[in-house]
């Protein structure tokens, strides 16, 4: 099925907007899912994993960022990405009625997605956050730019799934475990020689849309044991 264009307001300023509506049987959850800092929501990854989980069941909502919607090239500070990601994932709960809402995204947009996961319950307008995920968390970003990436990950209110690929230069698996520490309500999920996008090293018998089915398959089991663990 197509996904429908959606519109959302963001004080005053629209965003536009894909839902890509879930295959039976469906989990009756809704992922918001944020792009990457380089490509909006209509790059070939955003739409391969957005159809890919609505196949599985999962009801999906993508977004662009306010920059992205503006063509500009500069990401907008944190504070303006997570009230777009909060007004996006308002009009996702009114508009579906889920009964359990995820945030997640590609590196940048999985980043704020978990700054989202560490900050008290009550912000969602009508559903509590089930949980967050990550796919390609930018823990060590090249360059000058970054940050504290991992402060936050201490303090996750909510169950948060990290898809890291062993090969990203950003840092793999063991590098997000060891800087974030004893926690709890953080899984990681490594994928064998991917990079930063998840992509393989090409080998015989592993095709790169085969890895990506093992992913979304995984992704899909995990939200739906968390809405279980909300019913």
């Amino acid at each position: 099925m197509s996904p429908l264009v959606i519109t959302i307001d963001v004080d005053g300023t629209p965003l536009p907007g894909l839902a890509f509506p879930a295959s039976d049987p469906k989990a009756e959850v809704v992922f918001v899912f944020a792009h990457g800092a380089g490509a909006g929501q209509a790059s070939p990854f955003m739409r391969r994993y957005a159809e890919r989980l609505a196949a599985l069941g999962i009801d999906v909502v993508t977004f662009d960022f306010p920059y992205m919607a503006a063509r500009r090239k500069m990401p907008d500070r944190p504070p303006v990405l997570e009230r777009a990601f909060r007004a996006v994932v308002d009009a996702a709960v009114t508009a579906m009625s889920p009964r359990a809402v995820f945030v997640g995204g590609k590196s940048m947009g999985g980043r704020i997605a978990t700054h989202l996961a560490a900050q008290p319950d009550g912000w969602t307008s009508a559903r509590p956050l089930a949980g967050a995920v990550a796919l390609g968390y930018p823990l060590r970003p090249p360059g000058p730019r970054g940050g504290d990436r991992v402060a936050h990950l201490r303090q996750l209110a909510v169950p948060t799934l990290i898809v890291q690929g062993t090969r990203d230069n950003f840092g793999g698996p063991d590098d997000v475990r060891e800087a974030v520490g004893p926690q709890p309500l953080l899984t990681i999920h490594p994928v064998a020689t991917g990079d930063h996008s998840l992509k393989v090293q090409a080998a015989p018998g592993r095709p790169q849309a085969e890895v990506e089915t093992e992913i979304v398959t995984a992704i899909a089991a995990w939200m739906r044991a968390q809405a279980e663990r909300l019913a």
